[in-house]
């Protein structure tokens, strides 16, 4: 079976209708922290039945309470980590390094540093794709987010969605 991902980081407390348009026909949405508000993470729980979050650096004491900083699972056959500050490939954070390099998953998700990037590890023989930013939060230009399929331990169909190219800096 082929599960449709949404990833999804850094929304720092904006809802964008633009979230459902590009979303909401995933089967699994997975948000790689700075949530922002619980509000903001109630309308992501509505959208589907699987919604995977871990919390971030911004995210207050309420969005730690209920997501972890770390979250290992399996979607298909795939053995993925979702963390928010993780590096990449060749830079790593110090954080989940060890975790990385002792067992490698066959996907690395993090979000944090607002640059989107989709990276083969040949190191680890991992993929590692960090979406972006898609909050108006942040020196970003574009705000992004990722589709892609799971179909086994495989990726496919890796689409980057850009949601406008102009947003207020702060």
């Amino acid at each position: 079976m082929t599960k449709r991902i949404g990833i999804i980081s850094d929304t720092h407390g904006c809802w964008d209708e633009k979230y459902e348009t590009y979303l909401g026909e995933c089967d699994e949405i997975w948000h790689a922290g700075d949530i922002g508000t619980m509000e903001v993470a109630d309308r992501f729980e509505a959208m589907r039945p699987v919604f995977r979050a871990v919390c971030g650096n911004c995210d207050g004491y309420d969005l730690r309470a209920r997501y972890p900083e770390l979250l290992r699972f399996r979607c298909e056959e795939a053995d993925v980590l979702l963390k928010h500050i993780g590096g990449y490939p060749g830079h790593y954070d110090p954080s989940v390094r060890a975790k990385l390099y002792y067992s490698p998953p066959h996907l690395f998700v993090a979000g944090h540093s607002h640059i989107l990037k989709v990276q083969y590890d040949k190191t680890l023989q991992m993929l590692h794709i960090n979406p972006g930013a898609a909050g108006m939060q942040g020196w970003h230009k574009d705000r992004t987010l990722i589709r892609l399929t799971v179909e086994g331990n495989k990726f496919g169909d890796c689409e980057v969605i850009t949601l406008n190219n102009n947003h207020s800096t702060t």
